[in-house]
This record gives structure tokens, C-alpha cells and sequence, in this order.
């Protein structure tokens, strides 16, 4: 082989490698942040967030219970209009296995607590300071809740305000 016909070998794969770069940079750009949706009939994703009174929880440390994972933020008038309905209905049913966590995007500590105090709320409040957890569950709107099973599994998600009837008979579908 001559030197010539080397070096346009040499240009050619170099063409395409960097082709395949700019190519896998724009599908990774395209790609990037797009999470599965998650679907009643799914298993809930595992994390784990810290509390007001900094105490870790785990939701799969939850197994066993029914748990109604709430999004929410301080600012959300549907969220502040259902937090008193939820509360009650989880002081009712807490001693029969269900747990509520609410999880805030990402506010800080001193706006969540005095909201909690204002409000009197004696769930436990998480909150997800990185949005990781909001990322990882698709959460568009807020408020969003997911009713999760006793195993584990997505039995309910409704996107925006609960009725009194729907936040009862939902934590009554996911009691064990």
C-alpha cells in the first residue's frame, strides 16, 4: 500500500469516529432525563429521604403496609386544601398499616416546618432537596399521589386535588 491511499484509510476512520461521537452526544442529549413512567400495576421505586426530625426513611422498608406517597410543595393550594383530609384519615388508619409520606420538592426546612406547624400535620414530611426522587417518579404536576400495596405495587395514581371519598376509599384499597 502506498502512502497515500494509508492516509485517506486514516481520514476515513477518523470521519467516522468522530461521526459516531457527534451522533451518540445528540441521542444522549435527546434521551437525557426522559425516566419510564411509571403505571399502576408497577412496583414503586425504592429511595430513601430524610424527615423533618431528621430521620432516614426508605419507602421498601415500608413492605407490608400500604403507603400513600404524596408530591407536593408549600406553594400548591390543591395540596394545602387536601393535607387536613389526609392527615385525618391517617390518624384513623395508621395502627392498621398505613403510612403516609409526604415528599416536598425540594423547599427549604424553615418554609416546610412552619407550613407543618401552621397546618398541624402528623405525617411524616420528606424532603427531596436534589428532586431526585421526583425525577425518578415522572412527576409533572403537583400535587401527585401514589397509592402503593402492601408488596409494594402501584395500585392508584391520581394527578391534582383528592376528594374526602377518594383519599378515604383509596388508603382503604391499600390497607394489608
Amino acid at each position: 500500500m502506498d502512502k497515500k491511499r494509508i492516509r485517506s484509510l486514516i481520514r476515513l476512520l477518523l470521519l467516522i469516529i468522530m461521526f459516531s461521537a457527534i451522533a451518540f452526544t445528540i441521542y444522549s442529549s435527546f434521551n437525557k432525563g426522559k425516566n419510564e413512567v411509571l403505571q399502576v400495576g408497577d412496583y414503586a421505586l425504592d429511595f430513601v429521604l430524610v424527615d423533618m426530625n431528621g430521620e432516614e426513611h426508605r419507602l421498601s422498608e415500608y413492605k407490608g403496609q400500604g403507603v400513600l406517597l404524596n408530591f407536593w410543595g408549600t406553594w400548591c393550594k390543591p395540596c394545602e386544601r387536601e393535607f387536613p383530609i389526609v392527615d385525618k384519615y391517617y390518624q384513623e388508619y395508621q395502627d392498621e398499616g398505613l403510612q403516609v409520606l409526604a415528599v416536598n420538592i425540594a423547599e427549604s426546612n424553615f418554609v416546610v416546618q412552619n407550613y407543618i406547624d401552621r397546618k398541624g400535620l402528623t405525617f411524616p414530611v420528606l424532603i427531596d432537596e436534589s428532586k431526585s426522587v421526583m425525577n425518578a417518579y415522572n412527576i409533572k404536576p403537583l400535587p401527585t399521589t401514589f397509592f402503593i400495596n402492601p408488596e409494594g405495587k402501584i395500585e392508584k395514581i391520581i394527578t391534582g386535588e383528592m376528594s374526602d371519598s377518594t383519599i378515604q376509599n383509596s388508603m382503604k384499597q391499600i390497607m394489608p
